[in-house]
């Protein structure tokens, strides 16, 4: 392939959707279309890294507080840290000192689930969020839509929940017309999309984004002429300052998936939307 007087030996093939589609563990190749994004039937390795990631979590905390003691020693230290994290700055400070106690526990399994599988895409030898598949967070998301749901249901009735959900206070007249149905597609409809999408579109991005560095530095480097080869470093080096940023980001994006479930709950509760 020639570009101007430049021969380049091979033709570089940007990363892709194709590249989050990994094959079925086994051997499996059979795929079907899901939310616009090809699925491998059979067991793959996000579907394993959830697994794996539920065991770590519960094999980690349980340690943490298998021995506890007034003076804690650094994993039960780690533990409470944690806990205390989520605890006060995701429950109490969100859905109130009255009622947030109750949800703690789920919070907090929510948290640290989303951030260890976040994480996965940085640990060496995995390297693969497991939230960069669509199916993973839209189910993620479809389980926290039930919960708060519920509990707005159990807490106002039925009528009485999507009444606060859907009809603003102090408002009247012809205008509820045009609003009571925007309030109920924002509160009641496009929160999970909007949920998942959040979180899916942050991990798929990152990680292209590494690929792309990645990749595109070692073609530089291997395939272009020697002139480019300089670039091809500087592909490498922003690739490590991007991964960087990306362990930033995994953290961030399980705090605000946790944080915007914790504030629908506190809305779900609350005497007035």
């Amino acid at each position: 392939m020639s570009f101007g007087s430049v021969i380049i030996p091979g033709e570089f093939t940007p990363p892709g959707p194709g590249d989050f589609n990994l094959p079925a563990i086994g051997g499996g190749h059979d795929t079907f279309e899901f939310l616009g994004q090809a699925q491998v039937s059979g067991v793959t390795k996000p579907m394993l890294q959830l697994v794996v990631s539920a065991l770590v979590i519960f094999a980690l905390f349980y340690l943490a507080s298998r021995k506890r003691a007034m003076v804690p020693g650094k994993l039960q230290f780690v533990g409470e840290e944690a806990y205390g994290f989520v605890r006060n700055s995701l429950g109490r400070d969100i859905i109130g000192s009255h009622d947030f106690a109750r949800f703690v526990p789920y919070l907090f399994a929510l948290f640290s689930f989303i951030l260890l599988n976040n994480l996965f895409a940085t640990i060496p030898f995995i390297q693969f969020p497991t939230f960069s598949r669509s199916g993973m967070v839209y189910s993620l998301a479809l389980m926290s839509w039930v919960i708060y749901n519920v509990v707005g249901i159990k807490k106002h009735g039925f009528v009485g929940y999507f009444k606060l959900q859907s009809v603003p206070a102090g408002v009247g007249g012809p205008i509820l017309l045009l609003l009571i149905p925007l309030e109920f597609m924002s509160n009641i409809l496009v929160r999970p999309v909007t949920l998942a999408l959040r979180l899916f579109a942050n991990m798929f991005a990152g990680h292209l984004l590494l690929i792309l560095f990645a990749l595109g530095g070692e073609y530089l480097i291997t395939e272009m002429a020697i002139q480019y080869a300089p670039v091809g470093v500087l592909a490498w080096v922003l690739f490590i300052a991007v991964a960087f940023l990306e362990i930033l980001i995994q953290f961030l994006q399980a705090y605000v998936f946790v944080l915007l479930n914790a504030m629908y709950i506190q809305g779900a509760l609350a005497d007035e939307h």
